[in-house]
This record gives structure tokens, C-alpha cells and sequence, in this order.
């Protein structure tokens, strides 16, 4: 299948690097707000790239759950296939596509898992079907069919029927602290706006970049 004509015209307005602001983080909650203002769709929806020591890429979506000066949170199975690769490498990136603003934001940096304290204040405020889907899926593991699930799902309904969900001992949350910080901004011609933010020891250097 060709699909060589398929393309849309960029029309964003210019980013310019008076607009920006010194601290990327500053700039990423800028940016994302201005994302929840025209409804962006799963506007907390990242793709999350890992490798581990076979050098061998993977790539799956996540969902931001908050960030701050010390970096970006997500939370998962720490028995998973991501968990595992960013166990054995922690350098990963993070991807945000905001197509209604034809906006990216790249954040490259290394993960490290989040206490144990810190998840469980996020875990208490998820809906209860998410604490027990938590407690559901061994997540990457092989299965024979989606009934297992269901029928785990039933029998973990029924045991903690009585109280509050407990927070398995196998998820938590990452945080990923950045070393570089990329904004994308599409243009017209593909003359994209593109500035990156570096760390140096504790300043931020920011650079335009040619698209």
C-alpha cells in the first residue's frame, strides 16, 4: 500500500525563543495546559521508549500521572517488560503528540522508581476497578485466553469485598528525570519552530534546532 500523499499542512502560529520560558518544566506545564484548554484527547498520553542490555528498542503508550521540578510520574506493573528493561538500562524518553495543537514535546532522561509511600498515595485515589485491575494482570505474561482475567478479577472482588483495595506489592510508580527537553512546534513548508533544552550541571541551556 502506497502511502506516499498522505499529508496534512502545518499552520501553527510561531515559537519563538522569547516565548519560552527558562525552565522547561515551566514550559511543559504551559504548553500542557494550554493542551487541556482545546480538549486534547488523553491529553496525559506519552509513548514511552525503553531499552534493555540486548539494545533492542520498545515503545508503548502511558499515562503521565504528574510532574513537578524533580520530573515526570508513571505508574505500571514493576514485574512488566518495561519495568524489567528500565531495570537493566534507565536511560528512556518520553513522547507527547498534542495533534490539536500540532505540538510534540521530547523528554529524554533516566527513570528511577518512585517510594513506596508516594505510590500509595496515588493508588488510593484511583477508581476501585483500577486498584483491582492492578491486582489482575501479570503484565507482558503469556495467557491462554481473557476469561483468566475475568475470572481473577471475580475472585479478587469477592476477597476484598470488605474494605479498601491494598496496593500490590509488585506496582509502583517512575519517575523520570530530564536531561534534555525538546518542544516541537509545526510550521508551515515542514519549517518547523524546534528548541531544546539541555541539562548542564544545574542550568538549562536552550538551543534552536533545524527541523
Amino acid at each position: 500500500m502506497d502511502i506516499g500523499d498522505l499529508r496534512n499542512e502545518y499552520s501553527g502560529e510561531p515559537f519563538r525563543r522569547v516565548d519560552l520560558d527558562p525552565d522547561p518544566v515551566e514550559q511543559f506545564g504551559r504548553w500542557f495546559g494550554q493542551a487541556r484548554e482545546v480538549a486534547q484527547p488523553e491529553v496525559n498520553a506519552c509513548a514511552l521508549a525503553t531499552s534493555g542490555l540486548d539494545g533492542r528498542p520498545n515503545a508503548r503508550t502511558v499515562l503521565l500521572k504528574y510532574f513537578d521540578v524533580d520530573g515526570f510520574v508513571f505508574f505500571t506493573n514493576m514485574e512488566s517488560r518495561k519495568a524489567r528493561e528500565m531495570a537493566e538500562n534507565p536511560a528512556v524518553a518520553l513522547l507527547f503528540f498534542w495533534q490539536s495543537l500540532e505540538r510534540q514535546v521530547n523528554i529524554r532522561g533516566r527513570a528511577e522508581r518512585i517510594s513506596a509511600t508516594e505510590a500509595m498515595r496515588y493508588f488510593a485515589r484511583r477508581p476501585r476497578n483500577s486498584q483491582l485491575g492492578a491486582w489482575v494482570s501479570e503484565q507482558s505474561a503469556v495467557i491462554s485466553s481473557r476469561s483468566v482475567l475475568e475470572m481473577k478479577l471475580d475472585e479478587l472482588k469477592r476477597k476484598f469485598a470488605a474494605g479498601d483495595v491494598p496496593l500490590p506489592s509488585f506496582w509502583g510508580g517512575y519517575r523520570v528525570r530530564p536531561e534534555e527537553i525538546e518542544f516541537w512546534q509545526g510550521r508551515q513548508s515542514r519549517l518547523h519552530d524546534r528548541f531544546r533544552y539541555r541539562r548542564i550541571d544545574d542550568t538549562w541551556v536552550i538551543e534552536r534546532l533545524a527541523p
